[in-house]
C-alpha cells in the first residue's frame, strides 16, 4: 500500500472544476496583483472566522513580519516565544533585529507554557507570540492575562491551525493580531505561498493594508517602511473555492484524528508511545497527527519500508539552532521542547485517509 501523506492531488481533484475556473478568470482578466479575488477571498475569510479584518499577504512568514511591522516593533525590543516550532516564527523577530527569548513548553500540548513566561519579562519585552502548533490553540487565557498585566502586545502564530477554535472562539480573533498561511501543505492551503492576517483593531488592519503594499496610503505616496507582501490573485481565487469546503474538511481532519486515536486506543498505546492531547477547550485543525516514539529512527524506518510516509516536527528546538547560537542558549536549557524534539513523529493527516489506511499505518507501528 502506498500512502500520500497530505493527499494534496486528491484534493484538486475533488475541487478541479471549480478552481479550474476561478484560475481561468483571473487569466482571462490579466488582473494578476490586487485583483477582485483578493478582496473577494478577504470578505469570505472574515466571515468564516468572525473576525472583523482579514488581511491576506504574501506567506505565514510576511504575516508574522507584518504584524511585528504594525506593532511598531523596534530593534533590541523583546519578543517572548516557544523554541519547538518552525523557524519563522522566531526568524521574522530577528529580521526585525529585535530578540527572540525563549520559553519552554508544556509536556502535553507542546504549547508554550504560560507558567515560565513571567520570569522571562524585562523592561524590553514588547509582545508574545504564542503558537498554535499541530493546529492547537495555545492557553490563551493565561497568556492574555500576562500579557494585559505587563501591558504588551498578542500576536498569535496560527500557521498551522486555521479553523480551530478557543472556548468556542476561532483562533483568528485571538491576541491582537492573528496570522495564518496558506502553504499547500497546511490544512487551507494555495498551490503556492500565501497567508493572511487577522484583527479587530481597526487602526492595525489599515496599517497592515498599507505595508504589505510598500507603506503607501495612495500610489506612490509611502505612509511607512513596508515591503512587497501581498498575495496574488490566483492564489487568493484558488483558496475562496477551497475556503466553501474547509468546514467539511475539518470534520474529516477530525474524524481521521479520532479514527488513529481509537485504533491506537485498541492497539494498547504505552507509555513507550504517546497519542496526541487535545485541551478540552480547544478545537484542533489537526494540521499533524504526532506521537511520540522512544526508539523514532527505528519506528520511522519500518514505517518507510512499507511505503508510509512520516515527518518529524521538528527535529531540532530554534535555541540549538546554529543561526541562534548569537543568543546564548545551550542544551539543556529548555528540557520539554528537547525531549519532545527527540520523540515527536508525525504520522499521515489529511482528511481523505481511509479506514483501511489507517488500520494499515497503525498495524504496523
Amino acid at each position: 500500500m502506498k500512502i500520500d501523506f497530505a493527499n494534496l492531488q486528491h484534493q484538486y481533484q475533488l475541487y478541479k472544476a471549480e478552481i479550474d475556473t476561478a484560475i481561468h478568470k483571473v487569466l482571462d482578466n490579466s488582473n494578476y496583483i490586487m485583483g477582485s479575488e483578493v478582496n473577494e477571498l478577504e470578505i469570505n475569510l472574515q466571515a468564516f472566522t468572525g473576525a472583523k479584518h482579514a488581511i491576506t499577504c504574501s506567506s505565514g512568514t510576511d504575516a508574522l513580519l507584518l504584524a511585528m511591522m504594525a506593532l511598531d516593533i523596534k530593534p533590541d525590543d523583546e519578543i517572548i516565544t516557544t523554541p519547538f516550532t518552525f523557524i519563522a516564527t522566531a526568524e521574522t523577530i530577528a529580521l526585525m533585529d529585535a530578540k527572540p527569548v525563549f520559553v519552554d513548553i508544556d509536556e502535553q500540548t507542546y504549547n508554550i507554557d504560560p507558567s515560565k513566561i513571567e520570569e522571562r519579562i524585562t523592561p524590553k519585552t514588547k509582545a508574545i507570540i504564542p503558537v498554535s502548533l499541530y493546529g492547537q490553540p495555545a492557553n490563551m487565557d493565561a497568556i492574555q492575562s500576562i500579557a494585559t498585566k505587563h501591558q504588551l502586545k498578542v500576536i498569535v502564530d496560527g500557521a498551522q491551525s486555521f479553523g480551530s477554535t478557543y472556548k468556542g472562539k476561532t483562533d483568528s480573533n485571538l491576541g491582537d493580531i492573528s496570522t495564518t498561511s496558506f502553504f499547500p501543505a497546511k490544512p487551507l492551503g494555495c498551490f503556492g505561498d500565501g497567508g493572511a492576517l487577522f484583527t479587530n483593531d481597526d487602526a492595525l488592519a489599515e496599517k497592515i493594508k498599507s505595508l504589505r503594499v510598500h507603506g503607501q496610503s495612495k500610489r506612490y505616496h509611502h505612509q511607512y517602511i513596508g515591503m512587497g507582501g501581498r498575495m496574488d490573485s490566483i492564489q487568493c481565487a484558488i483558496v475562496d473555492v477551497k475556503l466553501k469546503y474547509y468546514a467539511k474538511d475539518l470534520a474529516l481532519r477530525q474524524e481521521v484524528a479520532e479514527k488513529y486515536t481509537q485504533r491506537f486506543g485498541i492497539g494498547g498505546f504505552s507509555s513507550e508511545k504517546i497519542l496526541p492531547f487535545i485541551d478540552s477547550r480547544v478545537t484542533s485543525a489537526w494540521a499533524q497527527y504526532s506521537i511520540r516514539v522512544k526508539d523514532r529512527d527505528k519506528v520511522q524506518a519500518k514505517l518507510k519500508e512499507k511505503g508510509i510516509p512520516t515527518a518529524i516536527h521538528y527535529p531540532m528546538p530554534l535555541h540549538l539552532q546554529e543561526c541562534f547560537e548569537y543568543l546564548g542558549y545551550k542544551q539543556g536549557d529548555f528540557p520539554i521542547s528537547e525531549l519532545i524534539s527527540t520523540e515527536i513523529i508525525s504520522l499521515p493527516m489529511n482528511p481523505y485517509i481511509t479506514d483501511r489506511e489507517i488500520e494499515f499505518i497503525a498495524g504496523n507501528l
